[in-house]
């Protein structure tokens, strides 16, 4: 039976194959469409949620691994249950145990906004212009948004208009509570009003509250988050105790008891998924629409 199942599976990839390589050698004659939504869907499923390169390739790993694991656990046990369940175990556990640093993250962003807003704060407070105080801010920026500041000071050095540099800045964050702090700073541009120094050292003590309440918060969010930790280990025990012994699961091992199974999978998912969304903040909705969207284009 797994050397029926891997020919069959060495044919369809052999197939496949072929018809790549005669579209990538002939082309087609269709002219190039911007992409569906499932196309879309399917890339931001692959690249993941990182913001660099090197966090998109780690995501990228962990699924390679896991379609490579379920064929490994399904061409060895003859289950596709094993597979289906192994497949989405490898690139689903690490994402189950992140909660913790995806909190942390965001909070280290939140503080380094809230410095990069009372140092912008304190420069403009010296009479210096805010385009002028956005550059200077760039040699002392926190690591957390490093890059995104110092794009923000080249894009303004470099005679880009200072609204659309600021709202790409607000976009890369991609953050509520930055939004906060560039939407009086579009503002400014377009009314030169005083006051601006008062404006952001207020931003930047509301900053720092909300800091500390998402810091206390997050302390008491440690239950659910060993309550994942602590059940997906009995999970991997049980299942390593089944692979030990074969008779422990040999119920499952009928079409019935496969389709048990992955109910059972499906059922424990499902409980994962919102324990890990107990222990995370809601996400709340940007202040500034992102550029390109239709809101944007209205407000345009």
């Amino acid at each position: 039976m797994i050397i029926d199942l891997a020919a069959v599976l060495a044919g369809l990839l052999a197939i496949g194959g072929v018809v790549v390589g005669v579209v990538g050698v002939v082309g087609t004659t269709r002219p190039p469409r911007p992409p569906s939504a499932l196309a879309l869907r399917l890339r931001g499923w692959w690249t993941g949620t990182g913001r660099t390169r090197r966090e998109q390739r780690a995501h990228q790993i962990k699924i390679v691994a896991g379609v490579g694991g379920g064929a490994v656990a399904w061409l060895l046990s003859g289950w596709p249950a094993a597979g289906l369940i192994v497949g989405v175990a490898v690139p689903g556990i690490p994402w189950l145990f992140a909660a913790a640093s995806i909190e942390q993250q965001a909070l280290n962003r939140l503080k380094a906004v809230e410095f990069w807003t009372r140092r912008l704060a304190d420069i403009v407070a010296q009479g210096i212009g805010l385009q002028q105080a956005i550059v200077a801010t760039a040699a002392t920026a926190p690591r957390a948004i490093e890059q995104e500041v110092r794009d923000l000071a080249a894009r303004i050095q470099a005679n880009v208009d200072p609204a659309v540099a600021l709202q790409q800045f607000a976009d890369e964050i991609d953050d509520y509570t930055c939004d906060q702090v560039i939407a009086p700073l579009m503002l400014h541009l377009k009314d030169r009003g005083q006051g601006l120094h008062e404006v952001l050292a207020a931003i930047s003590r509301s900053i720092a509250a909300e800091i500390e309440m998402r810091s206390t918060i997050d302390a008491k969010r440690a239950g659910p988050r060993f309550a994942v930790r602590f059940l997906s280990g009995m999970t991997i025990a049980l299942i390593a105790y089944g692979a030990f012994k074969p008779d422990y699961l040999r119920a499952y091992s009928t079409p019935v008891g496969q389709l048990v199974l992955l109910g059972l999978a499906g059922l424990y998912v499902f409980l994962m998924i919102l324990v890990r969304r107990l222990s995370l903040p809601p996400s709340r909705p940007r202040l500034l629409p992102p550029t390109g969207s239709p809101t944007r284009e209205a407000l345009a």
